[in-house]
């Protein structure tokens, strides 16, 4: 009987722990570089890697750079060359950090719940403080985290000739969307 109530206290806890640690595989990610000049610098990336903890309210997400896709193939090519995003060598964009005002969400409770997310942002190889403002949705077991936010690409040695023609936003518009399971 011990044995019993100890193994089943164990597939409990160890149930407990799993369900606090929430994560995808299909997060996206889209990048809004347009100008006046040019609509064209604009791409999603459907395949982004997130987790989210909902006891430490640790966040992280992983973008693989070569999975953003452009309207235009030749604006990708540009993107993904060594005069831009240099994929070759730096192959994924990470976000890790944590949802700051973390007592305000209740993940037990559905509702949408403003956030404030800070960390550190890696794109390019240079790794930045970053804080972002955000909403998470609780519906039932699913939880909703998006977030809209701006970098500048100076800060991550990200240059070239159609940022200084004006073709390319020199602050882009991030917006990430994650469902969490």
């Amino acid at each position: 009987m011990k044995k019993t109530i100890l193994s089943l206290a164990m597939v409990l806890a160890a149930g407990l722990l799993f369900a606090q640690k929430k994560t995808t595989t299909s997060a996206v990610i889209n990048f809004d570089a347009t100008t006046p000049i040019d609509a064209l610098p604009r791409a999603e990336n459907k395949t982004v890697i997130a987790s989210l903890d909902t006891k430490s309210g640790t966040i992280a997400f992983e973008a693989a750079i070569k999975s953003f896709a452009f309207s235009n193939p030749k604006i990708q090519e540009h993107f993904n060359s060594k005069g831009w995003m240099d994929s070759d060598q730096f192959s994924t964009a990470i976000f890790k950090g944590s949802i700051v005002n973390l007592k305000d969400v209740k993940f037990n409770k559905d509702g949408t719940y403003a956030v404030t997310v800070s960390g550190d942002l890696t794109i390019h190889g240079v790794t930045k403080p970053a804080e972002a403002k955000g909403t998470i949705t609780v519906a039932g077991k699913s939880v909703k985290a998006t977030s809209d936010f701006s970098i500048k690409l100076e800060d991550y040695n990200v240059n070239g000739g159609a940022i200084a023609a004006g073709k390319v936003s020199k602050e882009p518009k991030i917006t990430v969307v994650a469902e969490f399971q």
